[in-house]
């Protein structure tokens, strides 16, 4: 017997896992000087799956696509630019490189939008449209939140619950539950109150707390995930059965990256419910 989500793949009830990931965007230093050998390096880490973000210049999709394969690597979602009438077609394309579903707007920079209730529902309907687009070429859309969605209110309410309210179903979350809590908000409590609209998150670890660097995209310096400050399980167990994967990402590492993702790896693989294929 299976469930299936609105808009995504069926999933066997008796399991209700969720399949681990790794953001690429976490060894982009790496990547920029030996592609080939940073994706080997994570298959032999144990990673089975990527989430893509922006390669170097010089590597086209198609060229990245095949390097991944050789790897060994699938991937489980790409962080793009907002889905729109005028890329829609590069963007399947490069779901269709990745044998990927999951196209994600990665939602960098703040869109000064958010600061209004005017402007965030502006920027519900433009969502609508991009979800329409990827619903209409056979793919997924969601959004992937930093701080400002659980730190701005806008008419009384926070942005979130706004975005949560107002967006078609089959648009979903991809909850960064770092971004959560440096916002001031329970990352657990809010995987358990949107669980019908949070599919994917972004599982990170570190201090997590709110400066005036971040502005300047200038994070401090993270930590392997269960070494920071995070309730790592409490948010683990928030998880429902809607959340199709856990995506580790550092956006800075305290040490060397991929150590970092590989103590991340084991720590996660020790909970049930977490897969690594």
């Amino acid at each position: 017997m299976a469930v299936t989500a609105p808009g995504f793949l069926k999933l066997p009830v008796e399991a209700h896992q969720h399949r681990l990931s790794v953001q690429l965007y976490t060894i982009r230093e790496a990547i920029e000087k030996d592609l080939e050998g940073s994706l080997k390096r994570l298959a032999n880490i144990g990673f089975k799956n990527v989430e893509t973000a922006f390669w170097p210049k010089s590597v086209s999709v198609q060229s990245a696509a095949g390097h991944l394969k050789e790897a060994g690597l699938k991937v489980s979602s790409c962080h793009v630019d907002i889905p729109t009438k005028d890329n829609i077609k590069t963007l399947v394309n490069t779901a269709k490189a990745y044998n990927a579903e999951n196209l994600i707007w990665h939602g960098w920079p703040e869109d000064k939008r958010y600061s209004t209730l005017e402007g965030t529902k502006q920027l519900v309907e433009i969502y609508k449209e991009s979800g329409k687009l990827a619903k209409d070429n056979g793919l997924h859309f969601g959004l992937h939140n930093h701080w400002w969605e659980y730190r701005n209110h806008v008419g009384g309410r926070l942005v979130y619950e706004i975005l949560n309210e107002e967006l078609d179903a089959d648009i979903f979350f991809e909850t960064d539950i770092y971004w959560v809590k440096v916002a001031g908000q329970d990352p657990a409590g809010i995987l358990k109150k949107l669980q019908k609209r949070i599919r994917l998150i972004h599982m990170k670890d570190g201090p997590a707390v709110y400066n005036d660097k971040l502005i300047k995209d200038e994070p401090d310096p993270m930590t392997p995930v269960g070494k920071g400050t995070l309730n790592i399980p409490a948010i683990v167990n928030a998880c429902s059965a809607n959340v199709q994967w856990v995506v580790i990402e550092l956006d800075k590492a305290a040490i060397d990256p991929f150590d970092a993702l590989k103590q991340s790896l084991d720590y996660l693989s020790k909970f049930k419910s977490i897969s690594l294929v």
